[in-house]
């Protein structure tokens, strides 16, 4: 997916506030404030804001159409924002990009393509390639990355003879091949079995003591299990911590007012948001207060 240059609107900001949460964010893996985003004339997420902490492993979840996905494609840079700003690894998104890994949903091929586990892992050192063929190093890093998601007796197989669970690793391995800081995973699991699923998230812990994780998944029992964090989205976001308090399976963050909960009478049910989703965007009252026509 790729940005639409006409949905892009600089716009007037509050420059001071937006200084201090970029120097506020510096050390985090990404810091997102005041973000709003629209397709066209339909807005996706509105005034968002929050900050992931490096080495952490981040559960994105919330209902279909709640703007998970295009949250991913805003912190990977291949979509820009309508309002406000967002830093990854303390730069702008497109700055970032070789130092973030991104699995998607899902991915299109030919099966009838030869192409094997090796070579596929290998893609993932396509962006630092304009012209050449891959280095004996290279391939190494792919070796080495197909070893860590435990496929390393496959990699002169096939990848359209893997099955679902063996094409999603290969696709992490894809991933870490180019050492990412920083992986993003849009729906890992939702096309594996209950043991793969296991599996991808020991996976997932193991790569979280050296990386931050953040991965969508509707799977709400899995990810409380190892989610450091929760990150709750239906047009507007909330951050949560991970634990125990009582009525609810989830602690708020500093600075968050607790915009959604999961409810232990409702397992999986997002709770709230309605509120904060009708407020006004945050960057157009900052042009109004500062005198001038919001964008």
């Amino acid at each position: 997916m790729v940005y639409n240059p006409d949905m892009i609107c600089t716009g007037a900001h509050d420059t001071a506030a937006m200084d201090a949460t970029a120097a506020a964010g510096s050390g985090s893996a990404a810091s997102v404030s005041d973000v709003c985003f629209s397709y066209g004339d339909a807005e996706v997420l509105h005034n968002v804001s929050f900050t992931i902490p490096r080495r952490a492993m981040v559960a994105v979840i919330g209902p279909n159409g709640g703007g998970k996905s295009t949250l991913l494609h805003l912190l990977l840079g291949a979509l820009r924002p309508k309002y406000g700003r967002i830093e990854v690894l303390g730069l702008p998104p497109a700055a970032a990009r070789r130092r973030v890994g991104f699995v998607p949903q899902q991915i299109r091929f030919d099966p009838g393509f030869p192409i094997s586990v090796i070579e596929a892992v290998m893609l993932g050192r396509a962006a630092a390639h304009f012209l050449g063929g891959f280095r004996r190093d290279e391939r190494d890093r792919a070796a080495a990355a197909l070893a860590t998601v435990g496929l390393s007796a496959l990699e002169t197989r096939r990848f359209a003879d893997l099955s679902g669970g063996q094409r999603q690793r290969v696709l992490i391995a894809q991933a870490l091949c180019a050492d990412p800081e920083l992986l993003l995973l849009d729906e890992p699991t939702a096309n594996v079995d209950a043991d793969t699923e296991r599996d991808l998230y020991e996976l997932f812990t193991r790569l979280n003591e050296t990386r931050t994780l953040v991965i969508v998944s509707h799977n709400l029992r899995v990810v409380l299990a190892h989610a450091s964090r929760i990150l709750c989205v239906s047009r507007t976001v909330d951050i949560h911590r991970a634990g125990e308090d009582g009525a609810t399976r989830l602690l708020p963050v500093d600075g968050h007012a607790g915009l959604a909960w999961i409810s232990d009478r409702h397992p999986g049910h997002l709770e709230d948001l309605g509120a904060a989703a009708a407020a006004p965007h945050h960057a157009a009252d900052s042009a109004t207060r500062d005198g001038k026509d919001p964008p």
